[in-house]
């Protein structure tokens, strides 16, 4: 008598999930823990704030009293870590407890209040693993989404408040793939690229945003007699409209954003839905002459993007000179 494939497989998911809880459980319990202390040591350091220097010999003096018995986990630096904790999150309530201590210590990190709450909010929507809230951060995805609007919209669809209507609110120029692990000074095709964008899926969508669903790759095209093969096809379910991905890797010309456009109207004319959004075409690519490709494009278009990538984490002075750039292109459309 032998047991059933389904049984065992009910019974092993329900021990997974049994486990899954337990850890939570107790990382949040070790973030609780963590929280009161910092409580106790912000609430010593004000009743003797008028003393000078009472924080730091406080600090100091619990590292020293803890760290012999209880491990490096209460050192002096580790301390002062449970101090920054309450005072960022001063409510308890409001602690999530889908979040690890990592998620805490990389959150604590941020100065600015409205950039805390975005990645707070997109960590929870998406189920965020530290190491994935960190690489967001360090990828600076609040500041590339500022490029295309303001912060208030921003943080506004990481809540859900507010649903995207046009493409430019969720999608990123330039995009960031240092996950690919090419080499930026290394010559490589659009094929090299596009299969090791397949192999990193799962890190892909997560950049492409909120919302995507992969649904082919060199999807073929037949029109009275000719094929064509496009890249990449997604379908974001918050816009209801696929995506079309088409890969460059060299700087964008007039002959790339008129062979995209033409993908995007045959799905529009022979893929898309009464019920779904016109199809969005992504041209991802090395660089491009935004001048180009404004006049190459109809004065309404709101389909049609060209996002540049890059293979390595920008730094923030470069997406400050990025958001610079936009700054100066807004005013100069405004003053014509």
């Amino acid at each position: 008598m032998k047991l059933r494939k389904d049984l065992i497989l009910q019974v092993q998911a329900i021990i997974s999930e049994a486990q899954l809880k337990a850890i939570r459980s107790v990382d949040f319990e070790r973030v609780l823990m963590y929280w009161k202390i910092g409580k106790v040591i912000f609430e010593e350091e004000q009743e003797g704030q008028e003393r000078a220097g009472y924080g730091e010999f406080l600090i100091m003096s619990l590292s020293t009293e803890l760290e012999p018995q209880y491990g490096k986990t209460y050192s002096y630096r580790q301390l002062n870590w449970f101090r920054q904790f309450y005072r960022t999150f001063p409510i308890v309530n409001a602690l999530r407890s889908q979040f690890s201590w990592t998620h805490y210590r990389t959150l604590i990190r941020i100065d600015n209040q409205d950039k805390r709450d975005f990645y707070i909010a997109e960590a929870v929507k998406n189920n965020w693993a530290a190491r994935q809230l960190e690489r967001q951060i360090n990828s600076q995805l609040y500041e590339r989404l500022l490029m295309s609007n303001d912060a208030q919209s921003v943080l506004a669809m990481a809540r859900n408040e507010k649903q995207p209507t046009d493409p430019k609110d969720i999608i990123k120029d330039p995009m960031v793939l240092e996950f690919l692990d090419l080499k930026r000074e290394s010559d490589y095709y659009e094929r090299d690229l596009e299969s090791s964008i397949i192999t990193h899926l799962h890190d892909f969508i997560l950049e492409l945003g909120n919302g995507f669903a992969f649904m082919a790759r060199q999807k073929r095209i037949h029109i009275d007699g000719d094929d064509y093969f496009v890249d990449l096809v997604f379908y974001n379910r918050l816009l209801q409209s696929f995506v079309i991905i088409e890969i460059k890797t060299n700087k964008l010309t007039h002959q790339d954003i008129g062979q995209l456009q033409m993908y995007v109207n045959y799905y529009d004319r022979y893929e898309k839905q009464d019920f779904e959004n016109p199809t969005i075409g992504i041209l991802l690519c090395t660089d491009k002459n935004d001048a180009m490709v404004k006049i190459t494009l109809p004065e309404n278009n709101r389909t049609i993007i060209a996002s540049k990538y890059q293979l390595y984490l920008p730094t923030e002075q470069q997406l400050l000179d990025e958001l610079k750039k936009e700054i100066e292109k807004l005013d100069n459309r405004e003053k014509s």
